[in-house]
This record gives structure tokens, sequence and C-alpha cells, in this order.
């Protein structure tokens, strides 16, 4: 079964202890070690592509199970005890300005990994293409600040990404795994799911249900910049209000934006497009979607925009339903959105208890290490 998501985590301030750091590269190190040794360096990357398993480890490494730190702490150490030498890994990408040196830390790990030209630009096109949809297909109103490619020495590569929502200071992680992609970049790519709320209204151009609303934007770009236009200022009518306008403010605030889906939709209709990234891409004629949003240029607003006159003039509805569906990380305890999955839960703890136990460490650093597992029970 494939599972389709996202993780959400509140956002916090303050920095890890360099006690703490130096224990969890240490800690992490002797868990990648034993888990290399017996399943491979491709499946430590698999397991890291499981949003389940990788919210276990950073909470076996000793840090906050629900804070969106996690995410960017575990990456920091994971770039620290990952050697591609020795373990047939490397960690490209980060937070912040460390996520825009990702080329070229992809430019090291295929020369220390042995991996050849093609696998330097497959990587490249992941990881640009991967960011691009979370940001642009996927329109939830998470910006992303991080992004760490992982990749095994076989060329299996994991990314996992992480957004900010300012307005309620929450995070959004996105996993992706090479492995999944048999239906490429833009139809529902993503691995595993872990989500903590469901936002009412999210323009997810990945789903399947947005398949026709994929095609007829593609059919728009190419009819070129102008033709777009035209039907933006038709949308656009001069002076014209919405019926919204004359109910009273309690009678709006009850009918809410989850019954209001067309007036919505039409009042945030983008304004400003790339105009010559339309050019562009009236000049290549890409061949499908995914080509289309691979064009430099084409962001949240243009695919906004095609989407929204794909529906408002041809009738092909784009998905506007939340693609997180479950709750964080295995499930809700009150079953919302969905039961515990215990058994995924189960299966993490058990390779991560094993690992822990059979690890290159001292009596006392793998108790703390299991009771810490053992606080997700």
């Amino acid at each position: 079964m494939r599972r389709t998501g996202l993780a959400e985590l509140p956002l916090h301030t303050g920095g890890v202890p360099r006690w703490l750091m130096r224990r969890m590269i240490r800690l992490a190190d002797a868990i990648a070690v034993l888990l290399v040794e017996e399943h491979g360096p491709s499946e430590f990357v698999r397991r890291l592509s499981d949003p389940f398993w990788f919210q276990a480890l950073g909470c076996v490494l000793g840090f906050d199970w629900h804070s969106s730190g996690l995410t960017t702490v575990l990456t920091a150490v994971l770039r620290e005890a990952l050697r591609p030498e020795e373990h047939g890994l490397a960690v490209c990408g980060g937070k912040g300005k460390r996520s825009l040196a990702t080329p070229q830390d992809i430019d090291r790990a295929v020369e220390a990994l042995g991996l050849g030209e093609g696998d330097r630009e497959r990587l490249k096109y992941a990881s640009r293409m991967c960011a691009k949809v979370d940001n642009a297909a996927i329109q939830d109103g998470y910006m992303l600040y991080h992004h760490a490619l992982f990749v095994a020495e076989d060329g299996t590569w994991a990314i996992v990404q992480q957004g900010m929502c300012p307005s309620d200071r929450t995070a959004r992680r996105y996993h992706w795994l090479s492995e999944e992609l048999r239906d490429g970049f833009v139809v529902e790519p993503h691995t595993g799911i872990a989500g903590d709320t469901l936002r009412p209204v999210v323009l997810d151009m990945t789903a399947r249900r947005s398949e026709g609303c994929r095609k007829a934007s593609l059919d728009l770009a190419r009819e070129g910049p102008a033709r777009v236009n035209r039907l933006l200022r038709s949308l656009r009518a001069r002076g014209q209000k919405s019926l919204l306008n004359w109910l009273p403010e309690q009678a709006r605030r009850a009918l809410g934006p989850a019954g209001l889906e067309a007036p919505l939709k039409y009042l945030r209709m983008p304004w400003r497009l790339n105009w010559d990234a339309l050019a562009r891409a009236y000049e290549l004629q890409p061949g499908d979607y995914e080509g289309l949003l691979a064009i430099r240029g084409i962001g949240p607003a243009t695919v906004r925009a095609l989407a929204l006159i794909a529906a408002l003039v041809y009738g092909e509805e784009p998905s506007w339903q939340d693609p997180a569906k479950f709750s964080f990380a295995f499930g809700g305890k009150d079953g919302v959105p969905y039961p515990v999955n215990r058994a995924l839960m189960d299966e993490a703890i058990s390779l991560l208890e094993d690992a822990i136990a059979r690890a290159r460490l001292g009596q006392d650093e793998k108790l703390r290490a299991l009771k810490r597992l053992r606080g997700l029970l």
C-alpha cells in the first residue's frame, strides 16, 4: 500500500547543546553502521523516506518528538555521522542557506560514492523537481526552508523537505523516495504520511483526481501567454463584486470557506504571473505536466492561474483536498483522522531496538536510547 503525505510539527526556537549534539552524532553513527552492515545503504535511505521511521530515529537520538527542529537537527546529525567511504551514504543540503548548496553537495556525493555523470544530472533534477512540486504543485500555505537529499552508493535517493507556516507556527514535512516515482514527479509522488491537521482548502495538482486539470493546464500553456492573458481578463470583470459582499458578516462566517469553494477560488485568482515563463513554455511545447512544471519560472501563481482557468472555463476541476491523510506520527489515539497503525509503529521500534542493542555503544548510552524509543509507545 502506498502512503502519501506529510508531517506537521509546531515550530520551536533555540539550538541543540554541544554535549547533546556530540552524543547524537555518535549514536547515529553506531546505528547507521549496524543497519548498513545488516541491510545495505539503499535500505537505510528507504527508511529515511518513511516519516514514521524518520521520526522514531530522531526520538532515539534524543530530540523532542513533536518539534519541527527534529527534522533539521536529525539532518544535521546525519551529515556529520554518515561518511560515504564507510557507510556508502551521503547527505546533501539542509536548512536555510545549507539547502541552496544542494547542487554542490551532489557533485561531491557523486564523486565520493563513485556514481556516474548520469546519476549527477538525475539527482540534481530530482532535487529541483521535489522542491518545485512541494512549493508550487501543492499549495498548502507552507514555504520550504529545509531541503535534504540522502543518496546511497547504488543511486537510490530520498528527499526530506520541510515547510513553514508562520501564521499558526507549524511546520510540514514532505518525504520522497526514488523507487516510488512510478508515475513521475507529479502524480501522488510522496512516500509515507504523518500529518496532524487537515487544511480546509489546498490546491493539490499532484492528486489523481487533478489529472484532467493538469492536461487542461498543459494545453493552455502550449497555446501561449496571449491566450492565457485573454482568459484571465475575461474572469476579472472590472467592478464586479461577489455575492458574499451583500451577506452579513455573521452569515459569511457561518458558511465558511469549505462550503464556498467557487467564490473562494475566484477571489484567490493570482493577479501577477510570470509571462516570460509562459512564453518559454509556448516555445518549448512541453510534452507533459511534469515538463511544464520543470520550466524555470513556472511557480505557484502560474500553476494556480492555469488550474483555475481550467476549472472555471473548461470545467476541469483540480483537487482541493489536503493530501495529508494520517495523524502524527503513527495515528491518532482518538482515531482521528485514523487509528494508530500499530504494525508500522512496531516495525520501526523493533528495528531501532535491535540496532541499538547491537550497536558499539556503552551500556548507559544503550539504556538511555532504548528508554527514549519506548517513550513512543
